[in-house]
């Protein structure tokens, strides 16, 4: 007879504070026959500070097509396994999906145990509009990419959610204050719910401007909010960026503003006079 098939509980764990690990997280990691983590040095040390002792398994973006399969041969002969990334909720930014989409499609039960997660934490403190938001995770590294991505995101009317590092995070803001403006409203949460913990909000321009004079608020991890493009004149504008940039690589400024403009509607100088 074929033993019932185990669970895979996806568990989130804390972004810094390791009091913010829930009593049902700690439940399940005790209960489960493995952990499998993204980085199983990090995950040892959160299990022993809490005292649990739990076989460890690897997953992470460079072995987790080949791994999947064997997990889900373990949760079908009825081992029940916690997945958990370095920090938050898994999946979202680090790897997980393709495990979770076997299991799902192997009929397996998959169970979220829900906590903490950097995006949540942000935006329920930025004071920016967060009924409707955009989460692009990372942007590109390379500046051309991450330019053109957001060109393409200067028209979004959601608040715009990104997660950044410590030595991208000025060219980033420098890259947004282009795309965007620098008066768009923005938030930039950096190390949250750790000792450093700082919430800075103000124009794009003004976090820049703080970034870039203050080497302290280029450490650590950072979660940046940017408002979505609000009336109908300033999505003529937002769009009108996105245009131009595209445009311009292509074409001289004056020229790329002047069909910027025609095609937007923006005006001209918005696009090119401030630049």
């Amino acid at each position: 007879m074929q033993p019932a098939a185990g669970t895979l509980h996806v568990v989130a764990t804390p972004i810094g504070n390791l009091a913010d690990l829930s009593p049902r997280a700690l439940e399940t990691l005790r209960s489960v026959d493995a952990v499998c983590a993204e980085d199983t040095r990090h995950t040892r040390h959160l299990l022993a500070h809490f005292g649990i002792e739990r076989p460890l398994q690897a997953l992470h973006e460079h072995n987790e097509a080949e791994v999947a399969e064997r997990l889900v041969a373990r949760l079908a002969a009825g081992e029940s396994l916690a997945l958990v990334s370095d920090a938050g909720t898994p999946l979202v930014s680090d790897p997980g999906f393709r495990l979770v989409r076997a299991a799902r499609e192997a009929g397996i039960r998959v169970s979220p145990v829900p906590g903490p997660s950097a995006i949540i934490a942000a935006l329920s403190v930025a004071g920016l509009p967060s009924d409707r938001f955009a989460f692009e995770g990372f942007l590109p590294a390379k500046a051309g990419a991450r330019r053109e991505r957001l060109a393409a995101l200067a028209g979004e009317v959601r608040t715009l959610v990104f997660y950044e590092s410590s030595h991208r995070i000025a060219d980033t803001l420098a890259d947004c204050v282009a795309a965007f403006g620098g008066e768009r409203p923005a938030v930039l949460a950096r190390e949250l719910t750790k000792l450093f913990e700082t919430v800075l909000d103000g124009p794009l321009s003004g976090l820049q401007a703080r970034v870039d004079a203050d080497p302290d608020q280029r450490r650590g991890e950072f979660v940046l909010l940017v408002q979505g493009a609000g009336d109908d004149a300033d999505a003529k504008i937002a769009e009108g960026r996105r245009i131009y940039a595209l445009l311009a690589t292509e074409l001289k400024p004056s020229v790329a503003a002047k069909l910027a403009a025609e095609i937007s509607g923006a005006p001209r100088k918005a696009l090119y006079g401030g630049r």
